[in-house]
């Protein structure tokens, strides 16, 4: 608590003393080192600084490690102040003969209490020089010597870690000597190691400040005798194959160069790095109106949002049960359509003085036979409204005709046990949801399987149920298929993936026959010899489908997986005014300041004047 004194000058309120900052969420991104000014009003700031890319040599080099990632969120600053500012460069690439060079590192504010600095990618190995420590470390080379062991990431440590590891190279000189370069380190994921046959990828870069959703700071690619490699997503350069050059990294991302393919290629150099920071607006807490003036008067508190405003959206659809028949298909995943980090999709425009009905799909029941389908989600906004539509249920090879009625959000899995086109799974993106509108809402399910043609016969497997982004996966020989993968979207603050589809029912060719569910809340799929696999439920509020199980010859009482009910998510900017009905809907506050309006059930989305 507070001392009196403190209270005094708060007017009276005891607590602590809050902060306000009216920085209109204005983002500025530097490129190249120089001051950062702030804005009159700023008090509260986030910042994201990325360090330049190491550079990779020649001759089957390791590629470079990606500069150190590192941001800080909600951090004080003064209103019109200069801070300085460093951007990395990459480092450089290099002949056979040569050593390329590690990155430079990046600082916001060095020097001062708030600085934050992260450190430049290390360089690859190669025939002349070790690879190198750095924010994500180099790929070893390929060749025979301690060149080829990758290299140390998040140098020096730093919590959360600012980089990951490179790869290991391969050297071996007996046998076809298809020697190659690994992958250097990305932002998130560590550089690829080389094989006798194929140069490493460069690790993944990242886009996990929630004050931007571009990724940015993959590793560099290794160099390969007989073919090149890919740079991480996020920047990395490319590795080369035969004869041919490393890719350079891109600029102000951080990515590291890629390795060179066999001499006289020359290895890419590093990209430059870049700081990022974002001016929040922001009062939080319980204040006097004596400090709310002074803050008024000072500039510093946020005015509100007059309407209308754009929200970005999250909508995602109840998923489908899986069928209880003999091989039962995966139920589909709902339908997901976003405008959060969708470059194709714009945000929902809302007014003040206005409640919004939002409906959020329930999950498909299981039954003793197919089961159902889930039910749509629905945002209504300005004049309009945004449908996601259920998933399907899963198929019945023995009772559904052809392509079943299992189209839907996602598709459900074809069941196993009748002759083709029985077993066809059903469509996705049912009915069509546009790019432009956040689509497409998901995938068709996989096809089941019989080992011999008629209504009767071993070896039955089902298919798996659709998910987001990927198709429910075949049935096979005795093994049913796995549901397809889910979305992962991060419009809550954190990654979390949706609408995943059901795996698909076992026929009874194996102990472990039925399929996995697919990844966002997809229930496993039932049965396996004797029958001893209930099948799983969709998760609550990821959309996801249930598992599909292999009917009357299992166990009493088993059922299908029930579909997981849907979600709906609203990020609205932080001076919005926004509140929500319904049991267990929530308003939080993003990582960026932004209002998070999240319904796991029916409710209204009130946008207060």
């Amino acid at each position: 608590m507070a001392s009196p004194s403190n209270s005094s000058q708060n007017g009276g309120i005891l607590g602590v003393s809050n902060k306000t900052s009216f920085g209109k969420c204005t983002v500025t991104e530097k490129t190249s080192t120089g001051t950062l000014t702030t804005q009159a009003g700023t008090r509260i700031a986030s910042t994201l600084v990325i360090a330049g890319g190491g550079g990779a040599p020649g001759d089957r080099g390791g590629g470079g490690g990606a500069g150190g990632y590192r941001f800080c969120s909600l951090f004080s600053v003064c209103g019109s102040s200069p801070y300085a500012v460093v951007v990395g460069g990459g480092g450089a690439g290099v002949t056979p003969a040569g050593a390329s060079s590690s990155g430079v590192d990046s600082s916001f504010a060095p020097g001062t209490p708030i600085e934050i600095t992260s450190e430049g990618g290390g360089s690859g190995g190669g025939q002349s020089g070790a690879m190198q420590t750095g924010g994500s470390g180099g790929g070893g080379a390929g060749i025979n010597n301690p060149n080829n062991a990758g290299a140390a990431g998040n140098t020096p440590p730093t919590t959360p870690p600012q980089g990951n590891a490179g790869g290991v190279g391969y050297g071996v000189e007996t046998g076809p000597r298809n020697r190659g370069g690994a992958g250097g380190g990305g932002a998130s994921a560590v550089g690829v190691s080389a094989t006798n046959t194929v140069a490493g990828d460069g690790g993944a870069g990242s886009s996990a400040w929630p004050g931007d959703c571009t990724v940015r700071d993959g590793g560099g690619g290794g160099g390969g005798q007989s073919a090149s490699s890919t740079g991480g997503s996020g920047g990395g350069g490319a590795g080369g194959g035969p004869s041919s050059n490393g890719g350079t990294g891109t600029a102000n991302t951080g990515g590291g160069g890629g390795g060179a393919g066999c001499a006289p290629a020359t290895g890419g150099s590093g990209g430059s790095g870049v700081v990022i920071v974002k001016e929040l607006s922001k009062a939080s807490g319980v204040w006097s109106l004596q400090s709310q003036m002074s803050a008024k008067q000072q500039g510093t508190w946020p005015r509100v949002l007059l309407s209308p405003f754009t929200a970005d959206f999250l909508v995602v659809a109840g998923g489908g049960a899986g069928s209880n028949t003999s091989a039962g298909g995966g139920g589909g995943a709902g339908g997901l359509a976003y405008s959060f980090c969708n470059s194709c999709a714009a945000g929902l425009p809302f007014t003040a003085g206005t409640t919004y009905a939002i409906t959020v799909g329930g999950g498909g029941a299981a039954t003793s036979g197919n089961g159902n389908a889930g039910t749509n989600s629905v945002i209504n906004y300005n004049g309009s409204s945004r449908t996601t539509h259920g998933g399907a249920r899963g198929g019945s090879a023995h009772s559904d005709g052809p392509g079943g009625n299992i189209s839907g959000g996602s598709g459900g899995g074809g069941g196993g046990g009748s002759p083709y086109p029985a077993w066809d799974g059903g469509a996705g993106n049912t009915p069509a949801v546009p790019t432009a509108n956040g689509g497409p809402q998901g995938r068709p399910g996989g096809m089941g399987y019989i080992s011999i043609p008629g209504p009767s016969g071993g070896g039955q497997a089902a298919g798996g149920g659709g998910g987001a982004t990927a198709d429910g996966q075949d049935g096979a020989c005795s093994q049913a298929g796995d549901g397809g993968a889910g979305r992962a979207i991060s419009i809550t603050g954190a990654s979390v993936t949706y609408a995943g589809g059901g795996g698909g029912g076992g026929g009874g060719g194996g102990a472990s026959d039925f399929g996995q569910g697919g990844a966002g809340g997809g229930g496993i799929g039932g049965g396996g010899s004797p029958y001893p696999q209930q099948a799983g439920s969709g998760v609550a509020n990821t959309g996801g489908g249930g598992g599909g199980t292999s009917g009357p010859g299992g166990p009493t009482g088993v059922l299908g997986g029930a579909g997981g009910p849907g979600i709906v998510v609203l990020k609205s900017p932080s001076t919005s005014c926004v509140s929500v009905s319904g049991s267990g809907n929530t308003v939080t506050t993003h990582p960026d300041g932004d209002k998070v309006a999240k319904f796991i059930v029916s409710g209204n989305y009130v946008v207060n004047d």
